[in-house]
């Protein structure tokens, strides 16, 4: 019997002058764990002429977890942060009761030819600390945890799993791994795993119950401790998940929330630019139409 419950593909989605392709929010399948949007970012070239810009925009009630296979993004937010995210670093910002920030191009590259690849995360954050102040925190490569064990090369990006934790501030139990290959293994770690999980395939293929599963895949798992798979050779996977939450998540443009009435008042706090400003920025998103629903 196959332990794949939903296989989501990649959608495309506008994002402003960048198209992503969407794996979560689906409709079948809101959230994995306290996972609620993962974006798979490019592979995208951009000329001399072309550059990441998005402006200011506002969070609440989760943490955005950016990690990036190539290209370089410079993040700015209303708590002064402005740091250039490289490859294999991961950039942390916790929300909570509300941040605004931007993602562009860094300067120096602007006028070059660059590629931009790799994946922007919501963790939602549990009810009791979806109002807590704004944080921010950003690990280096050699902070993440690496480790080898039967021919598959392990990072953990986030969480704590398999014996290893990963040094970002996460706020409930979850995980977030990448697994590469360059030969053909048989993973078997489901034991080790908890809550909801998911796989989504990087590159390469994975073979389950006799069937071949290929890039720009997610595939939901109906128990997670009964992980089972064979990664073929050069392939990459990340697998996430954690416990669920108790409680319903409501989901409108970038809010998440518990609750209706928190993303009313963040939509209220925006429309009135009521968000800490981000240093050295002058434009912002502007709310989309208020017809947009609440889901």
């Amino acid at each position: 019997m196959s332990n794949i419950q939903l296989i989501i593909e990649e959608r495309p989605s506008d994002i402003g002058n960048f198209m992503v392709g969407r794996l979560l929010p689906f409709r079948e399948k809101r959230m994995v764990g306290p996972f609620s949007f993962i974006d798979h970012m490019g592979p995208v070239a951009m000329n001399d002429h072309n550059n990441l810009d998005i402006p200011p925009h506002p969070h609440i009630g989760l943490s955005t977890l950016t990690y990036l296979f190539e290209g370089n993004i410079m993040h700015r937010d209303g708590l002064g942060t402005q740091i250039e995210i490289k490859p294999g670093q991961v950039n942390w910002m916790t929300a909570g009761k509300g941040i605004a920030h931007s993602e562009r191009t860094p300067d120096y590259l602007r006028n070059t030819d660059k590629v931009l690849h790799g994946l922007q995360i919501w963790v939602a954050l549990p009810k009791h600390l979806e109002q807590m102040e704004p944080e921010f925190f950003h690990a280096d490569v050699e902070q993440i945890p690496s480790w080898e064990e039967n021919g598959v090369r392990y990072k953990l990006i986030a969480g704590e799993v398999m014996g290893h934790q990963s040094p970002i501030p996460v706020y409930s139990p979850l995980y977030f791994l990448e697994l590469k290959t360059s030969a053909p293994q048989t993973i078997k770690i489901g034991d080790q795993l908890f809550g909801e999980s998911a796989i989504y395939i990087l590159e390469g293929a994975i073979a389950s119950d006799g069937n071949i599963f290929e890039p720009k895949q997610l595939l939901v798992a109906k128990e997670s401790s009964l992980c089972e798979f064979t990664m073929q050779a050069n392939t990459t996977i990340y697998i996430f998940g954690g416990e669920p939450f108790p409680e319903e998540r409501f989901i409108y443009w970038n809010f998440v929330a518990s609750s209706r009435e928190l993303i009313e008042a963040a939509k209220e706090r925006w429309l009135a630019q009521d968000y800490p400003p981000v240093p050295g920025e002058t434009e912002f998103v502007p709310l989309p139409p208020s017809s947009k629903n609440i889901k």
